[in-house]
């Protein structure tokens, strides 16, 4: 079993962003996530996703956005961790502090998320958290969702980790 990583995540500001920006994946990985700098730009010319950027001792490691859809749940999307850096933990670190953030806004009833079939490190990642499939596809993408412990309807918390 992997060591807790410690990260923080940090809004992306004018002193991170190039930092951001300037993370990488593995090239067998690019066809699972866009490039940052995609991320940063719906970020700044949407309305619906916010950026945050993951640090850990002081050097960014990592991004991802979120996003509270027209249902209250929360989005994650654009998870980035750097190639340098993978398969450390961080990746894990990042999503379950982001969990954590995102359910205790009180009205989060569950935090969603998608990825493509074919990203199996993706996919068992997810669902080691929590994240359960529920059938729903966001374009080619297999939706999951987690719904934090104590929220919403009665018999809502199957699949409840944290």
């Amino acid at each position: 079993m992997m060591p807790d990583v410690e990260i923080t995540l940090e809004p992306v500001t004018a002193d991170n962003w190039r930092a951001c920006a300037a993370l990488t994946v593995h090239p067998e990985q690019q066809e699972y996530v866009n490039a940052v700098t995609h991320y940063l730009c719906m970020c700044n010319y949407g309305d619906l996703w916010q950026p945050l950027a993951a640090v850990r001792d002081g050097a960014v490691v990592g991004f991802c956005i979120w996003a509270v859809d027209d249902d209250r749940s929360r989005w994650i999307g654009g998870i980035v961790v750097d190639a340098a850096r993978q398969r450390t933990g961080i990746g894990r670190a990042m999503v379950g502090a982001l969990m954590d953030r995102l359910a205790a806004e009180p009205d989060c009833g569950d935090v969603a998320l998608s990825y493509v079939p074919e990203n199996t490190a993706a996919r068992a990642l997810y669902a080691s958290l929590g994240f359960v499939e529920t059938g729903e596809m966001e374009d080619d993408e297999i939706v999951a969702r987690w719904r934090p412990a104590g929220k919403g309807a009665p018999g809502a918390d199957v699949g409840a980790t944290r």
